[in-house]
C-alpha cells in the first residue's frame, strides 16, 4: 500500500498566553503576518476586516472573542458578570451579520452560562474557557470528517473548480472545501483546480492559489467570468463551495459569485457540491429568503489597495453572499457524510444527530 502524501496546511487562529492569535489575511500571499489580539475590539476589528474570515474560523474567533471580553471584568458579582458576558456576545455580533456559526458559538456559551445559575465568577471562567478550547478541537475533527467523506468524490484525474477560500485559512488549521481536495491528494490522487479570483477581495486569488501551491496541488487561477467558458469546453468536472449559512430547505448562503457558479454548472450537468459543517446550518431560516446578506463598503469594489479603478462618486452595490437555491445543490459534505435531496427531511436529520 502507497502511503500518504504529507499536505502543508496553515494553523489559522489559536489561543496563545492569554490572547487570540491571528494569521492577518488580508497581507497574504505577499506577507505571513501574525495578529496578536489581546483585546476584544482588536479581535472585533479583525473580524469585520476580514483579517480573519471563513465561517468555521469566525465561530472559533467568537470563542476566542468571549475570553477577551471577559477579561475586563472585576469583581465577583456573578449576575454583574453575566451582564458584562452578555454584553460582550452582543458587541461580537455585530462584526459580521452573515456567517451563522459565529452566532452559532455564541449561542452555545450564552447556554452554558444560562445552565449553570448558581456557578461563581471563577467557575463560569473555567467553565467558558473549557467550552473555547472544545469549540477550536472541534473544528479541527470536524474538517477533517467532512474532507473524508468528500474525498471519494474527486477522480484521478479530475479538474475542479472552486470560488472563494475555503481551506486553513477558512478554518482552525485544515479547511472546508478545499480539506476535501486535500484528503483526495493526500491519498495520492491527482487532480487540477481552477480557482476563481472572487471579487472584489481576491479570497480566491490571494489565499487559495497560495493554499493549494503550498499543498502541492495543481491550480490555476481565472477571473470569475472565465468560469463560464471552461464548462462551455467541459474542462470542469465538479465544482465545491464553501458556505456561510445553510437554511433547513438546503438553499446556501456563500461568497458572492456562488449562485452564478451553480446556474453554470446545472446548465453544463456538472456536479455542484457544498463542503459545511453541521454548525453552519440555521434551525431557524426555512429558506434562504430568511438569510440576511451582508452589504459591505463601496471602497472593496472602487478599487484595491492603493489602486483606484472606478470613480469615487459611482453608485456601488456590493454584498458579501448570494444564495444558492436547493435545488442547484447536487450533494453536501458535512462531518456525518454527503447529503443528497431532499434536503428538508435529510437536513432535519442530521440536526438531530449528537456532535461527534
Amino acid at each position: 500500500m502507497k502511503s500518504k502524501v504529507k499536505v502543508k496546511t496553515t494553523e489559522t487562529i489559536k489561543w496563545d498566553k492569554g490572547c487570540a492569535r491571528l494569521v492577518d489575511q488580508t497581507r497574504l500571499p505577499e506577507k505571513f503576518v501574525y495578529i496578536y489580539c489581546r483585546n476584544l475590539p482588536t479581535l472585533w476589528n479583525a473580524i469585520r476586516s476580514l483579517k480573519v474570515r471563513g465561517a468555521p474560523a469566525l465561530g472559533v474567533a467568537a470563542a476566542f472573542g468571549v475570553l477577551l471580553g471577559i477579561k475586563r471584568f472585576r469583581g465577583r458579582d456573578p449576575e454583574k458578570f453575566r451582564r458584562h458576558f452578555n454584553q460582550v456576545c452582543d458587541y461580537i455580533g455585530t462584526s459580521r451579520p452573515t456567517a451563522v456559526n459565529l452566532f452559532n458559538v455564541l449561542n452555545e456559551m450564552r447556554g452554558l452560562v444560562e445552565r449553570n445559575p448558581k456557578a461563581t465568577v471563577e467557575e463560569l471562567r473555567k467553565m467558558l474557557k473549557k467550552k473555547a478550547m472544545d469549540i477550536y478541537e472541534l473544528d479541527r475533527r470536524v474538517c477533517r470528517k467532512m474532507a473524508s467523506h468528500g474525498a471519494p468524490l474527486i477522480k484521478n484525474g479530475a479538474q475542479i473548480l472552486t470560488v472563494c477560500n475555503t481551506g486553513a485559512l477558512a478554518a482552525v488549521d485544515y479547511g472546508t472545501a478545499l480539506g476535501v481536495m486535500f484528503r483526495a491528494r493526500e491519498q495520492r490522487r491527482r487532480f487540477k483546480v481552477y480557482a476563481c479570483e472572487t471579487r472584489p477581495l481576491l479570497q480566491g486569488a490571494r489565499l487559495t492559489t497560495w493554499e493549494l501551491l503550498r499543498a502541492r496541488i495543481d491550480v490555476t487561477l481565472i477571473c470569475d467570468n472565465m468560469a463560464a467558458s471552461l464548462m462551455q469546453q467541459g474542462e470542469v468536472d465538479a465544482v465545491f463551495a464553501g458556505a456561510d449559512r445553510i437554511a433547513l430547505n438546503g438553499d446556501t448562503a456563500n461568497k458572492i459569485g456562488t449562485y452564478s457558479l451553480a446556474v453554470l454548472a446545472r446548465h453544463h450537468k456538472v456536479p455542484f457540491y457544498i463542503v459545511a459543517p453541521r454548525s453552519t446550518f440555521d434551525s431557524h431560516a426555512k429558506t434562504g429568503e430568511a438569510i440576511p446578506i451582508e452589504q459591505r463598503k463601496k471602497e472593496e469594489v472602487l478599487g484595491f489597495g492603493d489602486c483606484r479603478t472606478a470613480p469615487q462618486a459611482v453608485n456601488v452595490y456590493n454584498p458579501a453572499f448570494d444564495v444558492t437555491d436547493h435545488e442547484l445543490i447536487t450533494g453536501i459534505v458535512t462531518e456525518y457524510g454527503l447529503i443528497r435531496p431532499p434536503y428538508k427531511k435529510n437536513i432535519k436529520r442530521l440536526l438531530s444527530k449528537p456532535s461527534i
